[in-house]
C-alpha cells in the first residue's frame, strides 16, 4: 500500500515493553510518520528504508509490509479479499509461499483454517489462469505472507525478514534458557547506556548481552551475520541498492571495556564461541569467575544481568543468590548503575536494595521485571537499606 510519495506504510513487529525502543531506532534509520501500535510499530519509507530496518534494527523481529487491508465476517468473504490482489505481481507459480496467520477475532477462531483458506485463494487465483500453483513450504519459502485478522478487519502484509530478526547469525550454541538477542539488545538501550562507560555482565551464560553491547558500542549493524532476508527474493529486489547498504562502513571507535564472566566453565566455552563467530573476540573480555569473586573497574560502569532462573535453581537457591547479587552491588559496585532482569518479585526483595526505575517487560509471553539500582560512591551507600 503505496504512499502518495510512492512511500510505503510498513511495520516493524517486536516484543510489547520495547515498542518505545524502537520508536527511536526507527527515527535514527530516517522513517517517517512513526507511529507505536502493541507489540509493534508502524512507518513509513522507501525500498532502501526497507532493506535497512532488516539490517540495522536491534529490537525489530520482523518487518512486513502491507499491501492490502479489507473486512470479512467469515470465510468466504476472506477468500473473497484474498483473490482482490493480483498474486501474480509477487510470485509465479513455479515458486513457494508461506503464510503466518495472527487471529484476533469472535469469528474466526482458529488461525490455522485462516492459513488454509488464504492459501486455497491464492492457489485457486492461478490454477484459474494458468492451469498450474505454487506450492506451500514452510522452511526458506520464495514468498512469506502475514495475515492479521483484528475483529473483522483482515490486513495481509509481504514479510520481508523471513526468519526472525533475533536470529542474527553469530549463534553457534546456546545454554539453557538462553536470552532472546532482540531482548537483549532492548535492555542495553532501555538502560541509557552512554557507550562510553565499561559495560559487565558477571552471569554471562552464552554472551547474548555482551555480544549485544558490543555491536551497539562499536555500530555494528545486528543483522550484519545473517544468510538471508526474504526480500532478497522479491521480484522488485534491488542487489545494487542492498550491496550498497550492506557494504556502508558504520563501525566506530569504543574505549571503554565490554568484560563477562560465568561460574560455569561450560557457560564461558560456549560463550567464546559465540563471541568468536560474531568476531568479537578481541573487543570482549571472558573469564570464568563466579560472581562473589567477580571484581569490576574501578572506573564508573553499567552492570546488567540476567541471574538464573526456573527449575535449575530452588526458591532457597534463589533468596540465596540474589541476596548475594545484593551484597556484591553495595560493596563492589559503587558508582556503577546495575540492571538486573528477573521474573520474580521475590528475587528482588532478596537484593536488599531499593530500586531507582522499574520496567515491564515481555520475554515471549513471559512477564518479567527490569530493575535499575545507582550505586552511589561512599556513604550514599548507606541510602540503601535492607526492605
Amino acid at each position: 500500500m503505496k504512499t502518495d510519495s510512492g512511500k510505503f506504510r510498513l511495520i516493524a513487529k517486536t516484543f510489547q515493553g520495547l515498542e518505545e525502543v524502537l520508536f527511536h531506532e526507527l527515527e535514527q534509520l530516517g522513517a517517517e510518520e512513526i507511529r507505536i501500535l502493541k507489540r509493534a510499530v508502524s512507518f513509513v519509507g522507501d525500498k532502501s528504508l526497507i532493506y535497512k530496518a532488516n539490517l540495522h534494527l536491534r529490537t525489530a523481529t520482523r518487518v512486513l509490509k502491507p499491501i492490502h487491508k479489507f473486512n470479512a465476517k467469515d470465510t468466504d468473504e476472506l477468500y473473497k479479499g484474498i483473490q482482490e490482489i493480483d498474486w501474480s505481481e509477487y510470485i509465479t507459480h513455479r515458486e513457494t509461499i508461506a503464510i503466518d496467520s495472527t487471529v484476533s477475532s469472535e469469528d474466526f477462531k482458529h488461525s490455522k483454517f485462516v492459513t488454509y483458506r488464504v492459501k486455497d485463494a491464492i492457489v485457486d487465483q492461478f490454477f484459474n489462469k494458468i492451469g498450474d500453483r505454487p506450492n506451500v513450504r514452510v522452511v526458506n519459502p520464495t514468498l512469506r505472507i502475514n495475515i492479521h485478522i483484528d475483529k473483522n478487519t483482515c490486513t495481509v502484509s509481504l514479510d520481508s525478514s523471513g526468519e526472525s530478526l533475533h536470529k542474527r547469525g553469530y549463534r553457534v550454541a546456546e545454554t539453557a534458557a538462553p536470552l532472546n538477542e532482540v531482548m537483549a539488545a532492548g535492555m542495553i538501550l532501555l538502560s541509557d547506556w552512554d557507550k562510553k562507560m565499561n559495560f559487565i555482565d558477571p552471569m554471562c551464560g552464552s554472551g547474548t548481552l555482551l555480544i549485544e553491547a558490543a555491536l551497539i558500542a562499536y555500530n555494528i549493524p545486528p543483522g550484519l551475520y545473517r544468510k538471508e532476508f526474504a526480500f532478497q527474493k522479491w521480484k522488485e529486489y534491488d542487489e545494487d541498492m542492498w550491496e550498497d547498504i550492506y557494504n556502508e562502513e558504520t563501525e566506530v571507535e569504543f574505549e571503554g571495556k565490554i568484560m563477562g564472566s560465568d561460574i560455569s566453565d561450560k557457560a564461558v566455552e560456549i560463550a567464546e564461541a559465540n563471541i568468536r563467530n560474531a568476531g568479537l573476540r578481541r573487543k570482549i573480555d571472558l573469564k570464568i569467575t563466579p560472581f562473589q569473586q567477580f571484581v569490576p573497574p574501578i572506573e564508573k560502569g553499567l552492570m546488567i544481568t540476567n541471574p538464573p532462573y526456573g527449575e535449575r535453581l530452588k526458591i532457597k537457591d534463589l533468596e540465596g543468590l540474589y541476596s548475594m547479587i545484593g551484597e556484591r552491588l553495595k560493596h563492589n559496585f559503587a558508582g556503577y548503575d546495575a540492571w538486573i532482569l528477573s521474573y520474580s518479585e521475590e528475587c528482588f526483595h532478596s537484593i536488599g536494595l531499593r530500586p531507582s526505575r522499574k520496567i515491564t517487560l515481555f520475554n515471549g509471553p513471559l512477564e518479567c521485571k527490569f530493575q535499575k539500582y545507582s550505586m552511589f560512591d561512599g556513604k550514599k551507600n548507606e541510602r540503601y537499606k535492607k526492605e
